[in-house]
């Protein structure tokens, strides 16, 4: 699904992604883990579109991505969450999903100035999506409240469920357990598994929980100092000791 080849970003004399290499398959969870300033998000900046990289290439779907504006990249299937959380503090849950969808509008100017039989049809269509997705997170009884209000978890879920509105083929989620109490996290771990069992995508994940990690990737890669330090199983990084030297800084 995506194939990121020899991929290098500098930032003048830093070098934050130093020739990474990594490849996700199709309907796989993958996880990229590393410490603090490793280049993680980095990464997930050039591979959406936020950075173009001054070396490598990057294929989604076998589609060249690499320099691509994030809209563009977006359209072809790539969809992500953030760090720190991006809603419209303002706007009600549901209609946060509805502008996801927005590609996939295709009622004109005049179809919405007029309201249209095809713009209405559209319309209903987008909402009863949105619900459709609201309810599998369960979160349908918050869907016309202002999204900022809402506790930190629930913004959360809304972030993910907002990236799930495009149907994309690739779901990138960026640190989605950051500032998770422990029954969060839990109900992360869950939902993110009945995501890959009710959609055919692919995820690729960035976190800091290494409970969560090793339970829900089928392979994992390591960056530290923007380098591919190691890649493998869940089982195989939990005891190479290259990894766990980065991490703790010894045994």
């Amino acid at each position: 699904m995506l194939k990121v080849e020899h991929m290098t970003l500098r930032f003048g004399e830093l070098v934050a992604n130093n020739d990474v290499t990594l490849e996700i398959p199709d309907k796989k969870v993958v996880a990229l883990i590393g410490p603090n300033g490793a280049g993680k998000t980095t990464c997930f900046n050039c591979i959406s579109g936020v950075y173009n990289p001054n070396e490598g290439n990057i294929t989604l779907d076998g589609k060249n991505i690499k320099g691509l504006q994030p809209y563009k990249i977006h359209n072809m299937g790539l969809s992500r969450t953030y760090q720190i959380i991006n809603l419209f503090a303002d706007m009600n849950v549901i209609d946060n999903l509805i502008v996801a969808m927005h590609a996939d509008l295709k009622a004109g100017f005049f179809d919405s100035l007029f309201h249209t039989r095809k713009h209405r049809q559209e319309e209903k269509a987008a909402y009863e999506r949105a619900l459709e997705l609201l309810r599998f997170l369960d979160l349908e009884e918050v869907a016309y409240v202002p999204a900022g209000s809402l506790p930190y978890g629930q913004q959360r879920m809304i972030e993910i469920a907002r990236a799930l509105a495009s149907s994309p083929k690739l779901l990138l989620l960026d640190e989605p357990a950051a500032g998770m109490n422990s029954k969060e996290k839990s109900d992360l771990d869950t939902t993110i598994k009945r995501i890959m069992q009710r959609w055919d995508l692919s995820v690729l994940i960035v976190e800091h929980d290494m409970d969560l990690v090793m339970n829900i990737s089928d392979y994992i890669y390591v960056l530290n100092y923007g380098k591919l330090l190691a890649g493998g199983t869940p089982d195989e990084i939990y005891s190479n000791p290259d990894v766990i030297e980065a991490y703790l800084g010894g045994e």
